[in-house]
Protein backbone atom coordinates (compact mmCIF):
# COMPACT_ATOMS: atom_id res chain seq x y z
CA UNK A 1 0.00 0.00 0.00
CA UNK A 2 1.51 3.30 -1.11
CA UNK A 3 0.87 6.64 0.56
CA UNK A 4 0.58 10.08 -1.05
CA UNK A 5 2.39 12.85 0.83
CA UNK A 6 1.24 16.48 0.89
CA UNK A 7 2.54 19.38 2.97
CA UNK A 8 2.45 23.17 3.12
CA UNK A 9 -0.65 23.58 0.96
CA UNK A 10 -1.50 26.91 2.68
CA UNK A 11 -5.23 27.11 1.98
CA UNK A 12 -6.34 30.77 1.99
CA UNK A 13 -3.01 32.16 0.86
CA UNK A 14 -2.92 35.80 -0.29
CA UNK A 15 -6.21 36.70 1.38
CA UNK A 16 -8.07 33.93 -0.42
CA UNK A 17 -6.98 35.13 -3.87
CA UNK A 18 -8.85 33.42 -6.71
CA UNK A 19 -5.59 33.20 -8.63
CA UNK A 20 -4.05 30.91 -6.02
CA UNK A 21 -7.29 29.01 -5.41
CA UNK A 22 -7.61 28.35 -9.15
CA UNK A 23 -4.02 27.13 -9.22
CA UNK A 24 -4.66 24.77 -6.29
CA UNK A 25 -7.82 23.44 -7.92
CA UNK A 26 -5.98 22.77 -11.18
CA UNK A 27 -3.32 20.82 -9.27
CA UNK A 28 -5.80 18.74 -7.26
CA UNK A 29 -8.29 18.11 -10.08
CA UNK A 30 -5.90 17.54 -12.98
CA UNK A 31 -2.78 16.12 -11.34
CA UNK A 32 -3.07 14.89 -7.77
CA UNK A 33 -6.39 13.04 -7.60
CA UNK A 34 -6.10 11.54 -11.11
CA UNK A 35 -2.69 10.12 -10.12
CA UNK A 36 -4.13 8.60 -6.93
CA UNK A 37 -7.02 7.05 -8.87
CA UNK A 38 -4.76 5.65 -11.59
CA UNK A 39 -2.44 4.03 -9.03
CA UNK A 40 -5.15 2.88 -6.58
CA UNK A 41 -3.83 5.02 -3.71
CA UNK A 42 -6.38 5.74 -1.00
CA UNK A 43 -4.17 7.12 1.78
CA UNK A 44 -2.66 10.58 2.29
CA UNK A 45 -0.27 11.92 4.90
CA UNK A 46 -0.38 15.70 5.23
CA UNK A 47 2.67 17.11 7.04
CA UNK A 48 1.20 20.39 8.22
CA UNK A 49 0.45 23.97 7.18
CA UNK A 50 -2.84 22.92 5.62
CA UNK A 51 -4.13 26.44 6.22
CA UNK A 52 -2.11 29.58 5.61
CA UNK A 53 -2.86 32.18 8.26
CA UNK A 54 -2.60 31.26 11.91
CA UNK A 55 -4.95 34.03 13.14
CA UNK A 56 -7.81 34.16 10.63
CA UNK A 57 -9.29 32.22 7.74
CA UNK A 58 -10.94 33.33 4.51
CA UNK A 59 -14.43 31.83 4.14
CA UNK A 60 -14.28 31.81 0.33
CA UNK A 61 -11.06 29.79 0.54
CA UNK A 62 -12.69 27.39 3.02
CA UNK A 63 -15.64 26.79 0.70
CA UNK A 64 -13.51 26.24 -2.38
CA UNK A 65 -11.12 23.95 -0.51
CA UNK A 66 -14.08 21.91 0.65
CA UNK A 67 -15.27 21.43 -2.94
CA UNK A 68 -11.86 20.82 -4.53
CA UNK A 69 -10.28 18.66 -1.81
CA UNK A 70 -12.22 17.56 1.26
CA UNK A 71 -15.41 16.50 -0.53
CA UNK A 72 -13.28 14.61 -3.04
CA UNK A 73 -11.64 12.66 -0.20
CA UNK A 74 -15.05 11.56 0.99
CA UNK A 75 -16.40 10.77 -2.49
CA UNK A 76 -13.38 8.69 -3.48
CA UNK A 77 -12.96 6.91 -0.13
CA UNK A 78 -9.54 8.44 0.53
CA UNK A 79 -8.29 8.78 4.10
CA UNK A 80 -5.97 11.60 5.20
CA UNK A 81 -3.84 11.59 8.34
CA UNK A 82 -2.66 15.09 9.21
CA UNK A 83 -0.43 16.81 11.76
CA UNK A 84 -0.45 20.55 12.51
CA UNK A 85 2.22 22.86 11.15
CA UNK A 86 3.09 26.23 12.63
CA UNK A 87 0.57 27.99 10.35
CA UNK A 88 -2.23 25.74 11.65
CA UNK A 89 -1.95 26.87 15.28
CA UNK A 90 -2.95 30.23 16.78
CA UNK A 91 -0.34 30.52 19.51
CA UNK A 92 3.42 30.14 19.10
CA UNK A 93 4.05 28.35 22.39
CA UNK A 94 1.27 25.75 22.23
CA UNK A 95 -0.68 23.79 19.60
CA UNK A 96 -3.84 23.74 21.73
CA UNK A 97 -5.84 26.17 19.56
CA UNK A 98 -5.57 24.58 16.13
CA UNK A 99 -7.48 25.38 12.93
CA UNK A 100 -7.41 21.71 11.91
CA UNK A 101 -9.54 20.74 14.91
CA UNK A 102 -11.93 23.64 14.42
CA UNK A 103 -12.38 23.43 10.64
CA UNK A 104 -11.99 19.75 9.69
CA UNK A 105 -14.39 18.41 12.33
CA UNK A 106 -17.08 17.56 9.78
CA UNK A 107 -14.71 15.19 7.98
CA UNK A 108 -13.77 12.79 10.78
CA UNK A 109 -14.87 9.89 8.56
CA UNK A 110 -12.02 10.60 6.15
CA UNK A 111 -9.59 12.78 8.14
CA UNK A 112 -7.60 11.87 11.26
CA UNK A 113 -5.86 14.73 13.08
CA UNK A 114 -2.84 13.86 15.21
CA UNK A 115 -1.99 16.60 17.68
CA UNK A 116 0.57 14.44 19.50
CA UNK A 117 3.43 12.35 18.10
CA UNK A 118 2.24 8.88 17.13
CA UNK A 119 3.32 5.61 15.54
CA UNK A 120 0.94 4.53 12.79
CA UNK A 121 0.56 0.99 11.53
CA UNK A 122 0.55 1.22 7.75
CA UNK A 123 -1.60 -1.85 7.14
CA UNK A 124 -4.36 -0.58 9.45
CA UNK A 125 -7.42 0.75 7.62
CA UNK A 126 -8.01 3.54 10.12
CA UNK A 127 -4.41 4.13 11.18
CA UNK A 128 -5.12 3.52 14.84
CA UNK A 129 -2.18 3.75 17.21
CA UNK A 130 -0.01 0.73 16.56
CA UNK A 131 1.29 -1.84 18.97
CA UNK A 132 4.65 -2.25 17.32
CA UNK A 133 5.95 -5.71 16.59
CA UNK A 134 8.00 -7.29 13.84
CA UNK A 135 4.94 -7.99 11.69
CA UNK A 136 3.82 -4.36 11.58
CA UNK A 137 5.17 -1.70 9.28
CA UNK A 138 5.02 1.51 11.27
CA UNK A 139 5.98 5.12 10.70
CA UNK A 140 6.18 7.99 13.15
CA UNK A 141 4.34 11.30 12.79
CA UNK A 142 5.48 14.36 14.75
CA UNK A 143 3.51 17.65 14.82
CA UNK A 144 4.98 21.15 14.95
CA UNK A 145 7.26 21.30 17.99
CA UNK A 146 6.66 24.22 20.36
CA UNK A 147 7.35 25.00 24.02
CA UNK A 148 4.26 23.13 25.21
CA UNK A 149 4.96 19.80 23.49
CA UNK A 150 8.74 19.90 23.12
CA UNK A 151 9.52 17.32 25.83
CA UNK A 152 6.84 14.91 24.58
CA UNK A 153 8.06 15.18 20.99
CA UNK A 154 11.74 14.79 21.88
CA UNK A 155 10.97 11.74 24.03
CA UNK A 156 9.03 10.24 21.14
CA UNK A 157 11.83 10.88 18.62
CA UNK A 158 14.37 9.30 20.97
CA UNK A 159 12.29 6.21 21.79
CA UNK A 160 10.01 5.31 18.88
CA UNK A 161 10.76 2.01 17.18
CA UNK A 162 9.65 3.34 13.80
CA UNK A 163 12.53 3.72 11.38
CA UNK A 164 10.79 6.27 9.16
CA UNK A 165 9.68 9.62 10.57
CA UNK A 166 7.39 12.27 9.11
CA UNK A 167 7.01 15.72 10.63
CA UNK A 168 6.90 19.49 10.37
CA UNK A 169 10.38 20.24 11.67
CA UNK A 170 12.44 23.40 11.82
CA UNK A 171 16.01 22.18 11.45
CA UNK A 172 19.16 24.23 11.12
CA UNK A 173 21.33 23.80 8.04
CA UNK A 174 18.64 23.79 5.33
CA UNK A 175 17.19 26.44 3.02
CA UNK A 176 13.62 27.67 3.45
CA UNK A 177 13.44 28.86 -0.16
CA UNK A 178 15.68 28.00 -3.10
CA UNK A 179 17.22 31.47 -3.33
CA UNK A 180 17.61 32.19 0.40
CA UNK A 181 20.44 31.57 2.82
CA UNK A 182 20.70 28.39 4.87
CA UNK A 183 18.65 28.56 8.07
CA UNK A 184 20.98 28.98 11.05
CA UNK A 185 18.41 28.57 13.83
CA UNK A 186 16.30 25.54 14.69
CA UNK A 187 16.92 22.03 15.98
CA UNK A 188 20.12 20.15 15.23
CA UNK A 189 20.02 17.06 13.04
CA UNK A 190 21.89 14.68 15.37
CA UNK A 191 18.64 13.74 17.12
CA UNK A 192 17.43 12.16 13.86
CA UNK A 193 20.50 10.06 13.05
CA UNK A 194 18.82 6.90 14.38
CA UNK A 195 16.20 6.85 11.61
CA UNK A 196 16.51 5.31 8.16
CA UNK A 197 14.61 8.25 6.67
CA UNK A 198 13.10 11.52 7.89
CA UNK A 199 10.65 13.46 5.70
CA UNK A 200 9.50 16.94 6.62
CA UNK A 201 7.30 19.80 5.58
CA UNK A 202 7.84 23.44 6.66
CA UNK A 203 10.58 24.56 4.24
CA UNK A 204 9.22 25.30 0.77
CA UNK A 205 12.15 24.19 -1.37
CA UNK A 206 13.07 20.54 -1.75
CA UNK A 207 16.45 19.55 -0.32
CA UNK A 208 18.16 16.63 1.38
CA UNK A 209 21.07 15.98 3.71
CA UNK A 210 22.00 12.44 4.69
CA UNK A 211 18.78 10.76 5.92
CA UNK A 212 16.69 13.96 6.13
CA UNK A 213 14.59 15.22 3.21
CA UNK A 214 12.57 18.42 3.07
CA UNK A 215 9.85 17.73 0.52
CA UNK A 216 9.14 21.35 -0.43
CA UNK A 217 5.72 22.83 -1.12
CA UNK A 218 3.54 21.37 -3.87
CA UNK A 219 2.64 24.77 -5.36
CA UNK A 220 4.21 28.15 -6.00
CA UNK A 221 3.24 30.89 -3.53
CA UNK A 222 5.82 33.69 -3.89
CA UNK A 223 8.54 34.94 -6.21
CA UNK A 224 11.00 32.82 -4.22
CA UNK A 225 9.30 29.76 -5.74
CA UNK A 226 9.91 30.89 -9.31
CA UNK A 227 11.68 28.23 -11.40
CA UNK A 228 11.94 25.95 -8.33
CA UNK A 229 10.27 22.65 -9.33
CA UNK A 230 7.35 21.55 -7.13
CA UNK A 231 6.33 17.98 -6.38
CA UNK A 232 3.98 15.82 -4.38
CA UNK A 233 5.39 12.51 -3.22
CA UNK A 234 4.47 8.84 -3.07
CA UNK A 235 5.89 6.78 -0.21
CA UNK A 236 6.26 3.01 -0.45
CA UNK A 237 6.34 1.59 3.11
CA UNK A 238 7.77 -1.76 2.01
CA UNK A 239 10.78 -0.39 0.13
CA UNK A 240 10.89 2.84 2.18
CA UNK A 241 11.48 4.68 -1.07
CA UNK A 242 9.79 7.95 -1.97
CA UNK A 243 8.92 9.06 -5.50
CA UNK A 244 8.54 12.71 -6.55
CA UNK A 245 5.70 13.56 -8.95
CA UNK A 246 6.08 16.94 -10.66
CA UNK A 247 3.33 19.54 -10.48
CA UNK A 248 3.37 21.14 -13.95
CA UNK A 249 1.35 24.21 -12.90
CA UNK A 250 3.39 27.33 -12.22
CA UNK A 251 2.48 30.93 -11.38
CA UNK A 252 5.76 32.85 -11.49
CA UNK A 253 7.92 33.43 -14.54
CA UNK A 254 11.13 35.41 -14.91
CA UNK A 255 12.04 36.70 -18.35
CA UNK A 256 15.50 38.04 -19.18
CA UNK A 257 15.98 40.86 -21.63
CA UNK A 258 18.92 42.41 -23.41
CA UNK A 259 19.00 44.02 -26.82
CA UNK A 260 20.87 40.98 -28.12
CA UNK A 261 18.82 38.21 -26.50
CA UNK A 262 15.36 37.85 -24.95
CA UNK A 263 13.56 35.02 -23.14
CA UNK A 264 10.71 33.22 -24.84
CA UNK A 265 7.39 34.55 -23.49
CA UNK A 266 4.95 32.06 -24.98
CA UNK A 267 4.08 30.53 -21.58
CA UNK A 268 3.32 33.65 -19.50
CA UNK A 269 -0.49 33.69 -19.80
CA UNK A 270 -2.09 33.81 -16.32
CA UNK A 271 1.28 34.11 -14.61
CA UNK A 272 3.09 36.73 -12.57
CA UNK A 273 5.90 37.95 -14.78
CA UNK A 274 9.12 39.87 -14.20
CA UNK A 275 11.23 41.13 -17.07
CA UNK A 276 14.78 41.42 -15.77
CA UNK A 277 16.67 43.87 -17.93
CA UNK A 278 20.44 43.85 -18.34
CA UNK A 279 20.77 46.02 -21.43
CA UNK A 280 18.22 48.17 -23.29
CA UNK A 281 19.91 50.78 -25.40
CA UNK A 282 17.32 50.23 -28.14
CA UNK A 283 14.19 51.52 -26.40
CA UNK A 284 11.95 50.82 -29.38
CA UNK A 285 12.98 47.14 -29.38
CA UNK A 286 12.42 46.92 -25.63
CA UNK A 287 8.97 48.55 -25.75
CA UNK A 288 7.96 46.18 -28.55
CA UNK A 289 9.04 43.16 -26.46
CA UNK A 290 7.09 44.43 -23.43
CA UNK A 291 3.97 44.95 -25.56
CA UNK A 292 4.20 41.37 -26.84
CA UNK A 293 4.55 40.01 -23.30
CA UNK A 294 1.60 42.11 -22.11
CA UNK A 295 -0.50 40.82 -25.00
CA UNK A 296 -0.16 37.29 -23.54
CA UNK A 297 -2.32 38.43 -20.59
CA UNK A 298 -0.14 37.75 -17.56
CA UNK A 299 -1.68 38.32 -14.13
CA UNK A 300 0.91 40.98 -13.45
CA UNK A 301 3.98 42.35 -15.20
CA UNK A 302 6.94 44.00 -13.51
CA UNK A 303 10.13 45.33 -15.06
CA UNK A 304 13.35 45.14 -13.06
CA UNK A 305 16.56 46.80 -14.13
CA UNK A 306 19.27 44.38 -13.12
CA UNK A 307 22.00 46.98 -13.71
CA UNK A 308 21.51 50.70 -13.15
CA UNK A 309 23.93 53.12 -14.80
CA UNK A 310 24.97 56.02 -12.59
CA UNK A 311 26.83 58.71 -14.55
CA UNK A 312 28.50 61.93 -13.42
CA UNK A 313 31.75 63.75 -13.96
CA UNK A 314 33.33 62.11 -10.93
CA UNK A 315 31.64 58.72 -10.84
CA UNK A 316 32.09 56.03 -13.45
CA UNK A 317 29.34 53.57 -14.26
CA UNK A 318 28.66 51.28 -11.32
CA UNK A 319 26.65 48.12 -10.86
CA UNK A 320 23.96 48.59 -8.24
CA UNK A 321 22.49 45.47 -6.74
CA UNK A 322 18.76 45.75 -6.27
CA UNK A 323 17.66 43.98 -3.12
CA UNK A 324 14.18 42.85 -2.22
CA UNK A 325 12.52 43.75 1.07
CA UNK A 326 13.40 40.49 2.81
CA UNK A 327 17.08 40.89 1.94
CA UNK A 328 17.10 44.49 3.17
CA UNK A 329 15.51 43.47 6.47
CA UNK A 330 18.11 40.73 6.99
CA UNK A 331 20.91 43.14 6.15
CA UNK A 332 19.57 45.62 8.69
CA UNK A 333 19.48 42.98 11.43
CA UNK A 334 23.00 41.81 10.57
CA UNK A 335 24.27 45.35 11.11
CA UNK A 336 22.85 45.53 14.64
CA UNK A 337 25.18 45.18 17.61
CA UNK A 338 23.37 42.27 19.26
CA UNK A 339 24.04 38.59 19.91
CA UNK A 340 23.73 36.12 17.01
CA UNK A 341 20.84 34.33 18.74
CA UNK A 342 18.92 37.60 19.07
CA UNK A 343 19.60 38.34 15.40
CA UNK A 344 18.03 35.03 14.39
CA UNK A 345 14.95 35.76 16.51
CA UNK A 346 14.63 39.23 14.98
CA UNK A 347 15.01 37.85 11.46
CA UNK A 348 12.29 35.28 12.12
CA UNK A 349 9.92 37.90 13.53
CA UNK A 350 10.53 40.36 10.68
CA UNK A 351 10.14 37.61 8.10
CA UNK A 352 6.76 36.61 9.53
CA UNK A 353 5.58 40.24 9.69
CA UNK A 354 6.72 40.82 6.11
CA UNK A 355 4.88 37.69 4.93
CA UNK A 356 1.67 38.74 6.69
CA UNK A 357 1.91 42.27 5.27
CA UNK A 358 2.48 40.90 1.77
CA UNK A 359 -0.51 38.56 2.07
CA UNK A 360 -2.81 41.36 3.28
CA UNK A 361 -1.69 43.54 0.39
CA UNK A 362 -2.22 40.85 -2.26
CA UNK A 363 -5.42 40.01 -4.06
Amino acid sequence: MKIAILNDTHCGLKNGSDIFLDNAEAFYSNVFFPYLEEHNIDTIFHLGDYYDHRRFVNFKALERNRYMFLDVLREKGIHMSIIPGNHDVYYKNTNSLCSLKELLGHYTDCVSIYMDPVDLRINSSNFADAKIDEKNITVGLVPWICDDNEKKCIDFIQNTKSQVLFGHFELAGFKFMANTNVISHGMGTDLFNRFDSVYSGHYHTKSAQNNITYLGSQMEFTWSDAHDPKYFHIFDPETREIEAIRNPYTLYRKLYYSDDKQSDYSDVTDKFVKIIVSDRKDHYLFDKYVDKVQAMNPHDLKIVDNIVDISSESIEDEKVNLEDTATLLNSYVEALDVEDHDKNVLKSMLSELHTEATDLNSI
